[in-house]
């Protein structure tokens, strides 16, 4: 198995090498600290499983997923992310991950997660099953969140986080102008009148750190 593994964080990479480390079905582990590198890494080689993380300089993980799923649609890509399973796993599942995985849970389930996502299957912990459910769910009322594109979802999260919106331009190398449309589009789909009743939603449902 050779094996690409995607984190800005220095001390999350060495762990996740440490704990792959020594084990006979891993060939190879290559790493990358942005989101060019990964794709530049995926482009230049042959590369079996990619550990991706959600939050990437450059780009975020999930735009990054689907540069990857058009590129290399059978490349197993498994997200591992600090972030909670109700805030992404929905999300990046349907954009064609082969699975999400907590950090949290990394220490006991990476290897699990990273065999069965080598063999074409799909890993989805029993957190990520119940909100997979309630999410197809016809018959129940889904959060007003759901209604967001990823790029809206994305912008909601950081004006729920109290970014303004040159904040949040800057940060995903958009024009104020754009982000002031997303942020148009957010309130009409939930119904709020202001970031004040963003903020207040994203903290009531946890989705923000």
């Amino acid at each position: 198995m050779r094996i690409i593994v995607a984190d800005d964080h220095q001390l999350i990479r060495e762990g996740i090498k440490r704990i792959l480390a020594g084990q006979p079905d891993v060939n190879a582990v290559a790493e990358a600290e942005n989101a060019q590198q990964v794709l530049d890494l995926v482009r230049s080689g042959n590369w079996d499983v990619v550990v991706l993380d959600i939050k990437l300089p450059g780009k975020s993980g999930l735009d990054v997923l689907k540069e990857l799923k058009e590129e290399r649609p059978k490349l197993p890509v498994l997200i591992l992310s600090m972030y909670p399973e109700e805030q992404f796993a929905v999300r990046v599942i349907r954009a064609g991950a082969s699975g999400y995985l907590s950090k949290a849970s990394a220490g006991d389930e990476l290897l699990n997660a990273l065999n069965k996502v080598y063999r074409g299957e799909k890993y989805i912990s029993k957190e990520v099953a119940d909100i997979l459910a309630d999410a197809i769910d016809d018959h129940g009322d889904q959060p007003s969140h759901t209604l967001l594109s990823d790029r809206e979802f994305e912008v909601f999260r950081m004006i729920g986080a109290g970014k303004q919106v040159g904040e949040i331009a800057a940060e995903l190398s958009l024009s104020v102008k754009t982000v002031s449309t997303y942020r148009s589009h957010i309130l009409e789909k939930m119904k709020f009148k202001n970031n004040a009743e963003i903020m207040q939603y994203a903290i009531t449902h946890k989705l923000i750190d």
